[in-house]
């Protein structure tokens, strides 16, 4: 492979104009990290999403917004008010330029401003455009406004999320947006490869409900064949009439450790009651001291355990981990095989000796801070070096004299008489 080729993204021939919210931005961040010129189009005042916190030290400011920061590397920002005339001429200019438009407005917003998919199509015949929306741009639901939550809610995994005996929850994370922005991101790169083979460009349609209810995988086939509604288990799991805990709190914090029989239960129990009856907490555990391996697997079928069992068993298993940290009881289960592991937390990841063996994390600078900042890199490797964090997430407006002057020819009064109308 050429020299010059072996540091550019794969994206770096394409440039996109990125005109979504908090329920598009990732898909944005994606192909920007692959290279792409992504250029951030925001409103004069600056994106909703900029007031979103954590705030970095905990100044309150529409550049120090830390999901800003996250979700919108490796992309150059402008200001434009579309709804203006002047707004609108200045976009279609871009448009000529571009490949592909990102956007996450209602169904019909953009075809009332006459920038919708058909018009821009006239303008730029192999523009791609990427809509992100609640419902799809089709269907009884189309024009339904939704949240995160809603959309958890309506694909259905607010069902299976929580405990048992509690309503349906949501996730801690925005994981809707996620979803969606994910699912952009690999619609657009289909769509950008069918036009290298056609020529011609696409609209891609992108429903934030049908993203999410791709990540429940079963629950519809498990109704439409056995008319069973899959239930919420919490933090435990579902196995014949019994809940197994995966979690186990211990001296510092918790591990991840399942019940299990069979060949499962052969490679983790026998070493696991060893260590119990060493310490002299086998507990429930008592009369399976002498057992092997063939004895779990043939004597405990998981899906056949009553819950008396499982709680009787797991009471043993939580005086014994209370007695330990995460730390000991990693590296024993490292020595003797024991299929179990520690919960990490942020700080613990910020630590992970795998993750900076294979250096995910990269430093960002962030010049008008006068320092760095860790971001998380990329979610695969390569042979190329194809994915990059180029630069921190543009500030308001940063990159308007870069653009509308170097790229698009406005003279400086011109620039002047578009901030003054409020238009950039």
């Amino acid at each position: 492979m050429p020299d010059n080729m072996k540091n550019r993204g794969l994206l770096s021939d394409y440039r996109i104009l990125d005109l979504t919210d908090y329920k598009g931005i990732y898909c944005g961040k994606v192909l920007a990290d692959l290279g792409a010129d992504v250029i951030k189009v925001e409103k004069p005042w600056g994106d909703v999403t900029r007031n979103i916190g954590p705030f970095y030290k905990d100044i309150v400011h529409p550049d120090k917004s830390i999901y800003w920061w996250a979700f919108n590397t490796s992309k150059r920002g402008i200001t434009l008010n579309i709804e203006t005339a002047d707004g609108k001429d200045m976009f279609q200019r871009l448009v000529r330029t571009a490949d592909i438009v990102l956007e996450s407005f209602p169904p019909g917003y953009l075809d009332r401003l006459d920038l919708g998919y058909q018009a821009l199509s006239d303008i730029n015949p192999g523009i791609i455009m990427t809509s992100i929306t609640p419902f799809g741009q089709t269907g009884p639901y189309k024009d339904w406004k939704a949240d995160d939550l809603v959309g958890w809610a309506m694909a259905g995994q607010a069902y299976v999320t929580g405990d048992s005996d509690r309503p349906p929850c949501q996730v801690s994370f925005p994981h809707c947006y996620l979803v969606a922005g994910s699912h952009a991101a690999s619609g657009t790169l289909a769509a950008l490869y069918y036009r290298e083979c056609s020529g011609e460009g696409q609209h891609v349609d992108v429903s934030m409900q049908e993203s999410v209810l791709w990540t429940t995988l079963i629950l519809v086939q498990f109704w439409d064949m056995m008319k069973i509604n899959l239930f919420r288990a919490g933090s435990r799991r579902a196995m014949g009439t019994a809940l197994f805990r995966l979690a186990f709190p211990c001296k510092d914090g918790y591990v991840g450790f399942l019940i299990a029989g069979g060949q499962l239960a052969s490679i983790s129990m026998p070493p696991l009651v060893k260590w119990m009856a060493e310490e002299g907490m086998l507990g429930a555990f008592e009369d399976k001291k002498d057992w092997e391996a063939k004895d779990w697997t043939e004597k405990v079928d998981a899906w056949a355990l009553t819950q008396e069992t499982v709680d009787m068993w797991e009471d043993s298993l939580l005086k014994f981990f209370a007695t330990k940290t995460k730390a000991e009881i990693y590296e024993k289960a490292r020595e003797e095989s024991i299929i179990i592991y520690p919960v990490s937390t942020p700080e613990d990841l910020a630590e992970n000796a795998q993750l900076k063996a294979r250096d995910f994390y990269v430093e960002v600078e962030h010049p008008e801070l006068g320092e760095t900042i860790t971001y998380m890199g990329a979610p695969y490797k390569m042979t190329t070096d194809s994915w990059n964090i180029s630069r921190r997430a543009p500030l308001v407006g940063e990159h308007n004299q870069e653009i509308y002057e170097g790229e698009l020819g406005l003279s400086e009064d011109e620039m002047r008489l578009l901030q003054e109308a409020g238009i950039i």
